[in-house]
């Protein structure tokens, strides 16, 4: 197999809520040639919470990597093969880790999790419209329990070794995404830590007009 044909792949991590996934596809027609998944564990403690264990999300993404790259020296293509990997995911879904041992410092608050709700009513009456759209027109988003910013919240007012690490400038928080582009590029040892505008987006942070993250809406 020529070095031309083998440099045409692209490799894809599909990061859902039930299943994750690494494809393999072949340029310029998109053709699928590899793909391995797994299932991830939902965790319910309590009625309306949803929980998952990073972890287990951060290697089932890996033996699909693995997997994938096997079938691919199967059938004579190599690793270095893939010209880039790119990523999808639950984007809501949140995740808190702490960034000297790499170890989660909770299970991450999947985006479906409603435990907020009370934090919402909290915010709501603080604004002067008391309205759920008070900051469509930063974040492009209403006030709800589906974005990133309340679970982070409840994070930090709940778990004890959250604040902690807060308080110790050492706690990672992020979208599943930043969670494993850190890990899957070094971890404790240089990983990225990183994001995009796409996941940003539905954190409540993020400044639709500017795309950078508004004071306004982390304080």
């Amino acid at each position: 197999m020529g070095s031309t044909e083998r440099s045409k792949l692209i490799g894809v991590i599909d990061e859902g809520t039930n299943i994750a996934r690494f494809a393999v596809f072949k340029l310029p027609d998109l053709e699928e040639l590899f793909v391995h998944e797994v299932k991830i564990t939902q965790i319910t403690p309590r009625d309306g919470w949803v929980e998952q264990n990073p972890v287990e999300i951060l290697e089932g993404v890996r033996l699909c990597m693995v997997e994938v790259c096997l079938q691919l020296e199967q059938h004579g293509y190599q690793v270095k093969d893939i010209a880039s990997i790119g990523i999808t995911n639950q984007r809501e879904t949140t995740v808190v880790w702490d960034k000297n041992t790499g170890e989660p410092l909770h299970n991450a608050i999947v985006w479906n999790d409603i435990r907020t709700n009370s934090t919402v009513d909290k915010v709501l009456a603080r604004l002067p419209d008391q309205n759920h759209n008070h900051f469509r027109s930063i974040a492009g988003l209403p006030v709800s329990p589906y974005f990133s910013a309340l679970k982070l919240n409840w994070l930090k007012e709940n778990i004890r070794e959250v604040r902690k690490a807060c308080r110790e400038k050492r706690c990672y928080a992020g979208t599943i995404d930043t969670w494993l582009v850190w890990n899957l590029t070094g971890g404790i040892n240089g990983g990225a830590f990183i994001t995009d505008v796409t996941n940003a987006s539905r954190t409540l942070l993020m400044n639709i007009e500017t795309l950078h993250w508004d004071p306004l809406l982390i304080k």
